[in-house]
């Protein structure tokens, strides 16, 4: 008899694929609340990597962490009517507390634009306080009818990023910045992940934003993601919250603003765009571990890997020894070829004898013997081009999997097939978007023909891109 797969395979049953590596690569476990999560360890230490490398972007882009309350006032919702009518199914609401009714209940915050900008209008007085740039990483709560771990939970990180600017102009290009040099530059060369800059027709706009650009990424099954977005918020919370500044010219004004987000959906994208049948594959620059050492058995062989290690993380390998040998090597290599670790090197008594190990990759897959003296100087470039690999198959997939069509039907055609269709907005609008949405797909963002970011929604060129979402 055959035996069972670790998991079970993409082809029969992707979603279940997907919960079973959650699962066994021990990244997350559901929470005791329906829709919230535990983030075990190694799925934490993938978050964190995620975040160093993101807040360093943000800071170079000029924003400063902050973080402000989990609990907001019920009544500052309210000051934005299209803000809280876009997220009011989605709100958990405080009514008691230390065992009293509150007199006025409070909101978890599902986002931070209406307390981020009572405190805006307080700190800005003129020109000379603007631009303010302001990031903070803080956990939200949105109450999710179907929760799916890292992909929707009624409770989730992030970061959120909020501006205020003394001209449109200002705040349409920060918030571009945003979307292309933190967000675009980090999914593409730290995540691995090919991904589609675009803008969100009205319909999937922002409560409240006047314009959303979006970065949306093909899965395994051929889904999309929508993995980061970046709001131009115009004016409409400044004069909610009466926030102004006065100009060079004397004359007081309201500011524009703009709000960003990421979200450790990211961590599911990574595992949807990457994971194969045998599990995970971390990008290498990602990867909190790049290389693991392992003894297949022997006190020598213990001694060796141990040294081996040192040598490693002396060289800037993030490194882990796995010197268990009271655990089958079988079970041991299975556990960190699904974990998705990057290169496995593996040392027994007979590469001992020959001075050599034996070097598994995950991305490429495979093994070999390698000479133990070249192993600092040869990791390195492995682990460069297997991160190389990961973009180009990512890209492969979505280039290879998009058809361009000319009618409603052909795009939810494709769509439903486990594809991206690419139609002229001026042959779909907003009457073709609807149709979609009986057939379960959506427009996921408008690009221009030469695949840049258009000025306007009804921008000559303007392309649709159509696909079923996550």
């Amino acid at each position: 008899m055959a035996k069972a797969p670790v998991l079970t395979p993409q082809a029969d049953d992707f979603p279940r694929w997907y919960q079973d590596l959650i699962n066994k690569a021990e990244l997350a476990d559901n929470g005791p609340v329906r829709g919230t999560m535990v983030i075990r360890p190694y799925g934490y230490g993938i978050w964190e990597r995620m975040q160093q490398s993101m807040d360093a972007r943000i800071k170079d882009a000029g924003a400063q962490n902050a973080y402000f309350p989990l609990l907001i006032p019920q009544s500052y919702l309210t000051k934005e009517a299209e803000h809280v009518e876009g997220f009011a199914p989605e709100l958990a609401v405080v009514t008691h507390g230390g065992g009293k009714e509150l007199e006025e209940p409070v909101v978890i915050r599902p986002t931070s634009e209406t307390i981020i900008n009572e405190y805006f209008s307080k700190w800005v007085q003129s020109y000379r306080d603007l631009p303010l740039l302001i990031n903070q990483w803080a956990n939200v709560v949105r109450w999710e009818l179907r929760p799916r771990l890292f992909l929707r939970t009624s409770e989730f990180l992030w970061q959120e990023g909020h501006t205020a600017h003394a001209t449109y102009e200002d705040a349409r290009d920060f918030a571009a910045l945003i979307h292309r040099r933190v967000y675009a530059d980090f999914m593409e060369n730290v995540l691995a992940m090919d991904v589609v800059l675009g803008r969100k027709t009205p319909k999937e706009r922002f409560a409240g934003a006047i314009n959303t650009l979006t970065l949306e990424g093909m899965m395994g099954d051929g889904k999309a993601l929508q993995m980061g977005t970046s709001h131009e918020l115009g004016q409409n919370f400044a004069k909610a919250f009466n926030t102004q500044y006065l100009s060079k010219d004397g004359h007081q004004e309201h500011v524009w603003q703009t709000s960003w987000g990421s979200t450790t959906r990211m961590v599911g994208a990574m595992v949807m765009m990457h994971g194969d049948d045998n599990g995970l594959r971390v990008p290498p620059r990602l990867a909190p571990v790049q290389a693991v050492v392992l003894a297949i058995k022997g006190d020598e062989a213990v001694a060796k890997v141990r040294e081996i290690g040192d040598l490693l993380a002396a060289a800037g390998i993030r490194v882990q020894v796995d010197d268990r040998v009271d655990t089958p090597f079988g079970r041991r290599a299975v556990d960190w070829e699904l974990k998705g670790v990057p290169v496995r090197i593996e040392v027994g008594p007979r590469d001992l004898e020959n001075g050599t190990a034996m070097l598994a990759r995950r991305v490429p897959g495979g093994k070999e013997p390698v000479r133990l003296e070249g192993l600092a100087d040869l990791l390195p470039k492995i682990l460069e081009e297997d991160q190389e690999t990961l973009l180009r198959q990512s890209r492969e997939r979505r280039e290879s999997r998009t058809a361009e069509v000319t009618t409603v039907a052909e795009a939810a055609e494709v769509a439903a097939g486990g594809g991206w269709a690419r139609i002229p907005w001026a042959d779909l609008g907003p009457a073709g978007e609807a149709a979609l949405a009986e057939q379960a797909a959506s427009v996921r963002c408008l690009v221009a023909e030469d695949g840049s970011v258009p000025d306007a929604d009804d921008a000559p060129g303007t392309v649709a891109i159509v696909a079923r979402a996550y």
